[in-house]
């Protein structure tokens, strides 16, 4: 079967190698997957220049953890899904429910094990969810990380009420997936760019109020105004050391600020009395569980949601989607095509 390789050692697109590899077999509990569609997320971009959290690839191994098929065989045991079963991978193959633990890292897919960016992917039966019908390969590939994290962030985590103020910072994946799921929940929403053309898409999209952080710098001022004076309830913040400070000034008092990424900076100092006064809580997000997962996926199939596909390369051309997808020009979701 066609895949892709992250050679180890290499910390450049010229790491990522089109292979052949042997089919694989399902073992006892596992489904075996055709790949219709792969997403591409930023963490990929972090994996390749051997940035990512965790140990250092030491063997070839198939990147992304975002992916979406058909199952074409079951192991003996599999009970969850049938041949023929439309379904996407869960970015951690051991997390199925409940708080985080010890025992879920390590289980990420597409950095210490084999991704999605293959023909074939065999996978144990609960690492993997149903799709919600009306969305197609590629609208539901760009699922597993990004949409997962939103969802968790704004509802298993922050409780999010119709009305409620979110401040979304960037058009990328974490960001337009939580515009989108925030409005199919009734709440409000600011979200930040420096393209004014992205801006206008977030606005068809729904988003209340829109900010350009180039033209604005002191942009958690506009965000106080967009929200009455209170400031956001929600925060999902993906900046880090960039924007951690003026997040920390657009959160409401007693709200929540959402620590996804840290595109502008993994390390910051902080006002901590400013922060205090807040009586915010400030937390890490690192995506979500099978059953988050499967709770998203119930939202977006009452709602009829459809998410943002900015762009679909063609399997042979991955890494010109990588390149794409890292210039931050996409609005969205980037996806790769396996026909």
């Amino acid at each position: 079967m066609r895949a892709y390789e992250i050679q180890p050692g290499t910390k450049s697109l010229d790491a990522l190698r089109q292979v052949e590899r042997p089919e694989p077999r399902p073992g006892p509990t596992q489904v075996l997957i055709r790949v219709r569609a792969a997403g591409l997320n930023r963490r990929d971009h972090s994996v390749i220049q051997g940035i990512y959290a965790g140990p250092p690839l030491t063997r070839p191994m198939i990147p992304l953890s975002d992916g979406a098929g058909e199952v074409v065989a079951v192991g003996a045991a599999v009970r969850r899904f049938k041949v023929g079963d439309r379904v996407a991978s869960c970015f951690f193959q051991r997390w199925n429910d409940g708080p985080f633990t010890a025992s879920v890292r390590g289980s990420e897919l597409g950095a210490q094990n084999d991704g999605m960016l293959a023909e074939l992917v065999a996978l144990d039966e609960n690492g993997v969810v149903a799709l919600p019908e009306h969305l197609s390969f590629e609208e539901a590939a760009t699922l597993p990380c990004a949409a997962v994290t939103a969802w968790h962030a704004l509802f298993a985590r922050g409780g999010l009420k119709p009305g409620d103020w979110v401040l979304a910072l960037g058009t990328g994946g974490v960001s337009v997936a939580g515009l989108q799921l925030a409005k199919a929940a009734g709440a409000r929403v600011v979200i930040t760019s420096s393209s004014d053309d992205k801006l206008a898409r977030a606005r068809a999209l729904g988003a209340d109020g829109t900010v350009n952080y180039k033209a604005t710098p002191e942009w958690h001022e506009a965000v106080r105004r967009l929200t009455g004076g209170e400031g956001a309830h929600q925060v999902l913040e993906v900046g880090g050391s960039a924007t951690i400070t003026r997040s920390i000034e657009a959160v409401r008092l007693g709200g929540f600020i959402h620590q996804i990424g840290f595109v502008g900076g993994r390390e910051t100092a902080l006002n901590l009395p400013r922060f205090v006064a807040t009586d915010a809580t400030w937390r890490g997000v690192y995506v979500g569980s099978r059953a988050m997962f499967e709770a998203m996926n119930a939202a977006i199939a009452a709602s009829r949601l459809r998410p943002v596909v900015d762009r679909v390369f063609p399997f042979e051309e991955a890494r010109a989607a990588y390149a794409y997808q890292g210039s931050g020009a996409h609005f969205g979701k980037v996806v790769i095509a396996l026909s």
